[in-house]
């Protein structure tokens, strides 16, 4: 029999829970906490009363830190170098980090991202509260990153909209994160949402912004991994998701790359893999997004060593934009891959590297001096 498709209801509880299946297992890196063992409301960093520096802040959803939401927390972490401990719970709330809070870290508590959640749920078609319009995409996310030197670990960042809550509407976008700073690493972290989950991007067109992606999971369907950073996705894996609001055999998008043209790096996926809720060859790889802010851009990507599952178009993996800008003028790449969806039945349609040109494509050369890998493990 085949697996029903979820109801828009089971997909909202899914996003607040993680409760399936399919993302426990991704998630089997993180550690397991011994069930034998009281939860303390901050894990192992004790409590407001054993401060790891003088600059943490503890946020706990009953009253037991500092602050009872995230915002409220961000607000008072003025400076830089800040630290904020986040005990478990659903934070519903959107989150805005000025660029000024340079250095800053969030730690999910218990050190399980499946326990500290933020989410709330904008899409860009959503009328704001005052009658000035919608939110955009931009204006949808969750969560806005905007300083240099942001790290999270342990924390999902969701957006559970859904289409059905807004019926007839265009504005489908509903972002989870938006991270704009250069030097921002996430570790052991999740992506939850539809339609542009997770946008890497830069705070300008002339910003280069590098962005490090470790052990983290992403799920969508319309490009939900999308931006101009340059990013790299290090054992990352990356789920497809079905789309009962749709007939037609195609769903969706994985990667939709906005990269600068003066940008020698975009994005770099790689030791990762996707896999897929849809149905087999349902999804395209990528395709180049060409923003109208910026006809000169040249959409970048390498996907190397990873596993793409059968929910990969195998045949025709990327595809154009509607508003033109061929794929084949753009930089995307493949080195090495594995599984149905990496079959190559037509060369021309994926372009291959060789092994001297995947020298180039690393996360050391991606990253340069900047080395999170060395510390986030």
């Amino acid at each position: 029999m085949p697996t029903p498709l979820p109801t828009p209801q089971s997909r909202r509880n899914f996003l607040l829970t993680g409760a399936t299946a399919a993302t426990a297992l991704t998630l089997a890196a993180a550690p397991a906490r011994a069930a034998h063992r009281p939860r303390r409301p901050f894990g192992r960093y004790g409590s407001p009363s054993a401060r790891l520096t003088p600059g943490t802040l503890y946020v706990h959803p009953h009253g037991a830190g500092d602050f009872t939401g995230v915002q409220a927390a961000v607000t008072a972490a003025t400076g830089t170098g800040r630290t904020l401990v986040i005990a478990p719970g659903t934070y519903r709330e959107t989150v805005s980090v000025d660029a000024d809070r340079t250095g800053m870290t969030w730690l999910g508590a218990s050190e399980d991202p499946r326990d500290v959640v933020i989410v709330y749920d904008n899409a860009a078609g959503t009328p704001k509260p005052d009658g000035s319009g919608t939110y955009g995409t931009s204006g949808s996310a969750t969560t806005t990153v905007r300083p240099d030197g942001f790290t999270a670990r342990w924390i999902t960042f969701a957006n559970d909209w859904l289409r059905t809550d807004l019926p007839g509407t265009s504005g489908t976008q509903a972002v989870a994160l938006k991270v704009q700073g250069d030097r921002s690493a996430f570790t052991h972290c999740r992506f939850l949402g539809h339609q542009d989950t997770l946008y890497a991007d830069s705070r300008s067109l002339d910003a280069f912004a590098r962005q490090y992606f470790a052990h983290c999971y992403a799920e969508g369907d319309v490009d939900f991994v999308f931006g101009r950073a340059t990013a790299v996705f290090d054992r990352c894996h990356f789920r497809t998701l079905v789309r009962p609001d749709l007939t037609a055999a195609l769903y969706g998008f994985v990667f939709a790359p906005s990269t600068a043209g003066a940008n020698p790096r975009g994005y770099l996926v790689t030791r990762s893999r996707i896999s897929s809720e849809a149905p087999d060859g349902y999804y395209k790889l990528a395709r180049p997004w060409v923003p109208s802010s910026d006809t000169t851009a040249r959409p970048m990507l390498t996907v190397r060593e990873t596993r793409l599952g059968a929910g990969v178009d195998a045949v025709a993996p990327y595809t154009n934009m509607a508003s033109g800008h061929p794929w084949q003028d753009q930089r995307f790449a493949e080195y090495r891959n594995t599984g149905p969806g990496a079959v190559i039945t037509v060369p021309g349609n994926r372009p291959q590297l060789t092994r001297a040109e995947a020298a180039s494509h690393t996360r050391e050369a991606y990253l340069g001096d900047w080395r999170p890998y060395a510390r986030h493990r």
